[in-house]
């Protein structure tokens, strides 16, 4: 595949003895949206957790970026990443938690204002987070990880918490990440978001 990010050759994870990933091979390049999907306990987020650094492989090999994912600062300047929920910074605000975001950064590919103005948190802006719903965190969360410059977003159920409308309205948004030429891997149990995507089954150990 040309212009590829991530190369995953034959990868085997074991957790506690149990194999979660065997054997597994995938390829993304730019421009593309991947759904992980498949049942709980399959191993979306153990893939992820793979191409973020933050699991070893017992066999095979992960490329992203054309080396092994390392967990540090010059992987993660190209590297976004939306997990399990952050932890709030006590006293600041919902822009403020975006404003942080842009000054460590730098170049934003949202500005602030537009960003909660497109995640639907204008409204709530000078809340703490902390005093939002779940899926207006969820949202946070989500802006966040696109309003900072990045060239592969990595997602872990992004769908959690959001109604069906900001659900479809985020396939759009992740579209039009990949392109700008970025790449995006989800996990995800939404029907709607896998469908517009090229769809990996890790429990299947397919090739894609």
């Amino acid at each position: 595949m040309a212009d590829k990010i991530i190369q995953v050759r034959g990868v085997t994870v074991e957790l506690e003895g149990t194999p979660v990933l065997h054997d597994l091979s995938l390829t993304v390049g730019r421009g593309e949206v991947v759904a992980v999907v498949g049942p709980n306990g399959s191993g979306k987020s153990t893939l992820l957790r793979c191409l973020a650094g933050l699991l070893p492989v017992a066999a095979g090999s992960v490329e992203v970026f054309g080396g092994p994912p390392v967990d540090g600062p010059a992987f993660w300047r190209r590297v976004a990443w939306a997990a399990d929920e952050p932890a709030w910074y006590p006293g600041l605000t919902a822009r403020e938690h975006l404003e942080l975001m842009r000054a460590v950064h730098g170049e934003p590919r949202l500005e602030v204002e537009a960003a909660l103005e497109m995640f639907g948190l204008a409204e709530r802006a000078d809340a703490p987070p902390l005093n939002l719903s779940t899926g207006q965190r969820q949202r946070l969360t989500l802006a966040a990880a696109l309003l900072r410059p990045s060239e592969l977003l990595l997602l872990d159920e992004p769908e959690r918490g959001l109604d069906a409308a900001f659900r479809e309205r985020l396939g759009t948004l992740l579209t039009g990440y990949a392109a700008e030429g970025g790449a995006v891997v989800a996990a995800t149990h939404d029907d709607a978001l896998a469908t517009g995507a090229r769809q990996v089954f890790p429990g299947n150990q397919l090739t894609a």
